[in-house]
């Protein structure tokens, strides 16, 4: 895939421009891929938490030490998601602060191979606590992350960043990332989902503080949402009527709960068939 950063995020501007949401979606399959790209998604999201998902895991094992983040974006965007893709930029999801690897090394290997975007995930903003503190003392923190985004950028990569509160939104804006994620939440829903998740109206009051956080440092960056009790459509268009956000991050709300809906529908009207 030839395209070039400008050409993608003036694609999305002029969606944008239009009044047209920016819909991004996580891929843990080449199928789904396949799928997204043929229904319109703007971008494709590869997390390592995608390969978690479509096999019955919470996404939240993504953020634990049970595989390597990167190498799992890795051989699945080479072997499963970036050959059922021919036009749709896909953003990788990177474990910036990973001290086991030369990162731009890393991400001119993502490059060679096909990711013209992306994310930090999984990502130190998620963490609080004693925990986040011993990270950032030993510069395995934020300020890690935000640098790799950077180095990114440089090398060509659209930048996109989730982001958990205003204070680290304006750090992201003042580093010059082209995209920012509002992050409410693990997704609610379904067999492995948050049973419970904020109320919609809390997830709103958090994602406008956020993304206009962002947006008094950067005026022009593009405002996504995503997560926690944001999950149908018509979640989506009230958060997009609601708050600055231009669009929406959908994973385990595109790929998981639609596939475990979809099995089960059709497993119990499979189950009521007599002869």
């Amino acid at each position: 895939m030839m395209i070039s950063k400008q050409q993608i995020i003036e694609g999305l501007q002029k969606k944008i421009e239009a009044g047209e949401p920016i819909i991004a979606t996580a891929a843990g399959a080449g199928l789904v891929a396949r799928v997204e790209e043929k229904n319109g998604a703007d971008l494709i999201v590869v997390y390592n938490s995608g390969l978690y998902r479509m096999n019955g895991i919470a996404s939240i094992a993504g953020n634990l030490p049970i595989g390597d983040a990167n190498q799992i974006v890795y051989d699945m965007g080479k072997n499963q998601i970036l050959p059922m893709v021919d036009h749709t930029p896909v953003v990788a999801g990177i474990y910036g602060v990973d001290p086991t690897r030369d990162m731009r090394r890393f991400l001119t290997e993502l490059w060679n191979i096909g990711y013209r975007c992306v994310i930090n995930f999984p990502t130190i903003g998620k963490l609080s606590g004693p925990i986040r503190k011993e990270l950032e003392q030993v510069d395995l923190g934020f300020a890690k992350e935000v640098e790799r985004l950077q180095l990114a950028a440089e090398l060509g990569f659209v930048t996109l960043a989730y982001c958990y509160n205003p204070e680290e939104a304006e750090i992201l804006a003042k580093a010059d990332i082209d995209i920012i994620v509002s992050h409410a939440g693990l997704t609610a829903g379904g067999d492995v989902g948050v049973k419970i998740a904020a109320p919609i109206d809390v997830a709103i009051r958090k994602t406008e503080e956020i993304l206009s956080a962002a947006k008094k440092i950067k005026p022009d960056i593009i405002t996504l949402c995503h997560g926690g009790p944001i999950v149908s459509p018509e979640d989506v268009q009230r958060v997009l009527k609601e708050t600055c956000a231009m669009g929406f991050v959908a994973a385990s709300s595109i790929e998981r709960l639609p596939v475990e809906k979809g099995i089960s529908d059709t497993l119990k009207a499979l189950k009521s068939v007599r002869k």
